[in-house]
């Protein structure tokens, strides 16, 4: 045998071993209900215990964020947040949660008409809001509570920021606009998005000092937004496709997965991710309807492996094998 045959051998050899160390994952998706009479029940967030954050929409169509511990809701509201009008007119709603259940969050103040964030731990709020800001949107939350988001400042312009302790910092992706951080883990890392100059969204995992692209290779002229991560460096968030549907995505140990809820339409948005790869998120329906869903994960090995973050960009892609619950 020739050196060469012998040396294309052993590449595919190493090709072949590498393939079967990345088994396809399973995920199981079930809808998520805040209690019997919710309408609509949005989560954003889980720990790694399993405790859910989001909204909840009752029967009287009155918005209330949440904490939903299994089939234990704690229902949550501010004297001063509205409690109407869902996620773009600012209703009251909690974005992160951390292992100790602080959750962060953000309403339209009544009094100001402001956008306020703020983190709810042990039945009180304490305020986030970053000095001479305009509105201050407080979204991710690690275990240390560090605190990302975005804010508005005096000229109207957003930034993403992050809080460390007492300090905020302003977070802008160089050459884009309207920068949003999203989520923290406990290495602070961050999820970022902005939008580009050509009207599309750039996404980023951002250590920082640099920002490292995060682009589904499926992905059209509009783009990927990131969202969740956690603390192995997985990420999940959406893509637009050429169609405009919203995909979610999964990116774990270099390879993106489809996130796509059996029920959903055309768009699931999956929001969060922890340490299990539970993710959560919200999915829509053929009449337009919006249900939060938590999938669960696992490998053909029954295991879920460590991820260094600092190679999660190798581009691959597998589809996912889906099996729904109808439990709600």
């Amino acid at each position: 045998m020739t050196k060469s045959i012998l040396g294309a051998l052993v590449v595919l050899m190493f090709v072949a071993v590498g393939i079967a160390a990345a088994p396809p994952l399973t995920f199981t998706f079930s809808d998520v209900h805040a209690n019997k009479t919710a309408i609509e029940t949005d989560t954003y967030a889980v720990n790694n215990a399993g405790v859910i954050a989001g909204d909840f929409v009752d029967a009287k169509g009155v918005q209330h964020a949440m904490i939903l511990a299994g089939k234990k809701l704690t229902s949550v509201n501010h004297k001063d947040c509205t409690t109407s009008g869902g996620f773009e007119a600012g209703a009251i709603a909690f974005y992160g949660i951390n292992s100790a259940g602080a959750a962060s969050g953000w309403c339209t103040n009544t009094k100001t008409d402001l956008n306020e964030g703020f983190v709810y731990a042990g039945g009180k709020f304490t305020a986030v809001k970053v000095p001479n800001s305009h509105a201050t949107n407080a979204i991710g939350i690690n275990d240390k509570e560090d605190v990302v988001g975005m804010y508005i400042d005096s000229s109207g312009v957003q930034h993403g920021f992050v809080k460390i302790g007492s300090k905020y910092g302003s977070i802008d992706v160089p050459g884009d606009t309207d920068t949003e951080a999203w989520d923290i883990n406990n290495s602070g890392q961050i999820t970022v998005f902005a939008i580009s100059s050509a009207g599309g969204y750039d996404s980023f995992l951002y250590n920082g000092k640099t920002f490292k692209k995060v682009s589904d290779p499926n992905a059209g002229t509009t783009g990927t937004i990131v969202r969740g991560l956690n603390d192995k460096g997985d990420i999940v968030g959406v893509y637009f496709n050429s169609s405009g549907d919203e995909i979610g995505f999964l990116l774990h140990a270099g390879t993106y997965y489809d996130v796509k809820d059996p029920k959903a339409d055309n768009d699931t948005r999956p929001d969060g991710v922890n340490d299990k790869l539970e993710i959560v998120g919200r999915y829509a329906t053929s009449t337009g309807a919006i249900v939060g869903f938590k999938a669960t994960t696992k490998t053909s090995a029954g295991d879920i492996s460590a991820v260094d973050p600092g190679e999660q960009h190798t581009v691959d892609r597998r589809w996912l094998r889906l099996q729904p619950l109808n439990t709600p």
